[in-house]
């Protein structure tokens, strides 16, 4: 079984509820939107890191970040980009990655809305974390805790960082 802690949308604003909030994770991943590469380090710092770059990153970000990755957690197979869209309106090339890779779990961000929603068509589960950063118009800060276990994706708990500073 592997922990999850996952963020995304920070826009150089880490939170230190966040370290608390993930001290039980084995990683965390990021969807994308860091804001800075010093956010990034701190978090790479605190516990083995994957993510995404987003739309705002700059070059720093997108060196060190992939704009998609595709791995598996446990037997689980994981897709994350920063934007994607969601069931059933996921931008033609994800949507056709999901099914070529037969990804269980779609993460992505960028739209500030945090959604956790199964696409019983393609076998998925499509998650956003909302945003953990202040800048953008959502309204409360959010992240997301979950485990993984051979395929199966167990204890998964929304956590509310507060409202948006």
């Amino acid at each position: 079984m592997i922990r999850i802690g996952l963020i995304s949308d920070t826009h150089g604003f880490l939170d230190e509820q966040i370290f608390k909030y993930f001290e039980t994770c084995d990683e965390i991943w990021h969807a994308g939107d860091f804001g800075s590469i010093e956010l990034a380090d701190r978090l790479k710092g605190f516990r083995p890191l994957r993510g995404v770059y987003g739309n705002i990153d700059g070059p720093d970000i997108r060196q060190a970040f992939p704009e998609k990755m595709f791995w598996a957690a446990e037997e689980l197979n994981v897709l994350m980009i920063h934007i994607g869209g969601y069931p059933p309106k996921y931008t033609k090339t994800i949507r056709d990655e999901i099914i070529r890779t037969r990804a269980g779990l779609f993460i992505c961000g960028h739209s500030h809305i945090l959604k956790i929603i199964y696409d019983p068509k393609l076998h998925c589960l499509h998650v956003n974390p909302g945003a953990a950063g202040n800048q953008g118009w959502h309204k409360t800060r959010t992240l997301i805790r979950f485990s993984v276990e051979g395929k199966e994706i167990k204890d998964c708990q929304v956590i509310e960082l507060g409202r948006r500073g």
